[in-house]
This record gives structure tokens, C-alpha cells and sequence, in this order.
């Protein structure tokens, strides 16, 4: 059997508290990460990217927050009719926190560190910490291609860093800037859970996390789950393009900046496949 080459579409379709959804798929699969963003936007949104008939076959989801899970319910009945059921995979403690109004069909069971084969493309998750019940990340293997999402966590550790040095593109959490979150608007319980070790990645934090997980692998890397509050895509993206320089790696690397409230166009990449 040889190896043929195809294009993997990776789509941002929302990224940060308004909702989260990212797509991933070859032409011949494809799975959203997340359920954040209202049904009739990310069916909106594929197709204003040139994906309107792009294959889901699965839903993953990270945790149980409703910027991360609120759409699920709609979601999966929208991709039901389509022409067939669409499994949501996620962890027990996820299954256990989302709002009931939430739940969708479909729901399968995965453990933290387990594998999910999706047709011929193949979704692991691996644990982070953050404020909820059983939070994990994904990533998904298509041919030759890692592409990981990253977010929703409270520091840097090294399992993330070793997940983030297998990926050829990364959407990885620059939350927040330290100083804007200190000294802005929200309350004080807010900020004390923001910059917690179970809140979300600083600049400064995702800075140390790309700097310990940069390989020569590593082709794009989108900034994911700004702030609207407490960030700007030119400090996240300041702290990146000094990270990427310090490594020598910024001529090589193309970095993106993921949207609140709009998808970005879809980034193709080439894959070996069987």
C-alpha cells in the first residue's frame, strides 16, 4: 500500500469566552473540537470558509463550560439531520457538569490519555488543569499530521509541553496579560480564579509552555482564547514572536490570532496518508 498526499483544513471557527470551535478534516473526515458557538454560526462560518460540506464525525470536547459545551445539544440534532448520528466524546466528569439544557445525543465516554479513532483520523486526549471536573485537551492525528488544541488551563506543565512538541500546528491559549487582569475591571474572586493554577494561560505562561514545547516541528501556531477584557492580539502576540526568536524558530513558524467572534480562514495543510 503506498502513501498518497492530501490537504487537512484547519478552521478557528471562535476562540475565547464568546464560544469555542475549532474544525479539523481531510476532506474524507473531520471533527470539531468544542461546542461553544451558536449551531447556525459554525454551520455559517464553515461555509463562509469553503467547508459547507465538509465531514463532522465526531464532536471532542474539552470540559463542561458552556463558552466550551453550550451548543452541544443543538449541535448534535443539526449534524443528525444531516444524515447521521455524530457521537460527542468526553470525559465522565464532563458528562456529569454540562447543563442539562446542554446534553446532547450521542454521548461517548473517554478517559484522560486515551485514544478515539474517528474513521481513519485519530483523536487522543491528555489531562490539564483547570477548574473543572475531568478537563482534557486533544489532539488529532491526520496521516503524517499533528494538530493540537490547547486551552482552558491554569499553568504550564510537562505533559502539555511533551503533547505540544508532537504538533505540527498548535491553537494554544494566550489568555490574558498579567497587568490588564490585575489591574481592570473584574472582581477580585474573578481574578484570583483567572490566574489560578485551574484558571488560564498568561501571556507569560504560554510563553514558558511554547518555549519548552518548541520542536522544528512545529509549522503554525494560532493564539487562542484571548481576553477581550484583559488582552490584545499585539501583546499575545509580542510575547509569541519573542518566544519564537529566542528558539530562532520565527521565520519558520507562521503565527495566527484566533477571533472571538468570527472564524479565521482556514489554514491547509499537506499530509501523507495511506
Amino acid at each position: 500500500m503506498s502513501l498518497f498526499a492530501r490537504d487537512v483544513h484547519v478552521c478557528v471557527l471562535g476562540s475565547g469566552s464568546a464560544g469555542n470551535c475549532t474544525y479539523i478534516g481531510d476532506g474524507k473526515a473531520g471533527v470539531l473540537i468544542d461546542a461553544g458557538v451558536n449551531t447556525k454560526q459554525v454551520m455559517t462560518r464553515l461555509a463562509d470558509a469553503g467547508l459547507a460540506d465538509a465531514p463532522i464525525d465526531a464532536v471532542l470536547i474539552t470540559h463542561e463550560h458552556s463558552d466550551h459545551v453550550g451548543a452541544a445539544a443543538i449541535l448534535g440534532r443539526a449534524l443528525q439531520k444531516r444524515g447521521k448520528p455524530v457521537p460527542f466524546w468526553m470525559t465522565a466528569g464532563t458528562a456529569g457538569g454540562i447543563h442539562p439544557k446542554a446534553v446532547p445525543e450521542g454521548i461517548e465516554l473517554v478517559e484522560a490519555g486515551g485514544t478515539v479513532p474517528v474513521r481513519h483520523l485519530r483523536a487522543e486526549c491528555f489531562p490539564i488543569p483547570h477548574d473543572t471536573a475531568d478537563p482534557i485537551a486533544w489532539r488529532v492525528h491526520v496521516g503524517s499530521l499533528t494538530i493540537g488544541v490547547i486551552t482552558d488551563l491554569g499553568r504550564p506543565t510537562r505533559l502539555v509541553a511533551d503533547k505540544l512538541a508532537g504538533c505540527d500546528l498548535a491553537v494554544l491559549e494566550f489568555n490574558h496579560d498579567e497587568e490588564r487582569l490585575l489591574n481592570g475591571p473584574y472582581p477580585y474572586w474573578l481574578k484570583q480564579r483567572i490566574k489560578g493554577n485551574h484558571g488560564h494561560l498568561s501571556n507569560r505562561q504560554a510563553g514558558t509552555l511554547l518555549s519548552d514545547g518548541l520542536t522544528p516541528r512545529l509549522r503554525t501556531l494560532v493564539l487562542a482564547h484571548l481576553s477581550e477584557e484583559n488582552n490584545t492580539p499585539v501583546e499575545a502576540l509580542a510575547v509569541a514572536t519573542d518566544t519564537l526568536k529566542a528558539h530562532g524558530a520565527l521565520g519558520d513558524v507562521a503565527v495566527h490570532v484566533g477571533r472571538q467572534h468570527g472564524a479565521l480562514p482556514p489554514i491547509t495543510l499537506r499530509t501523507e496518508t495511506w
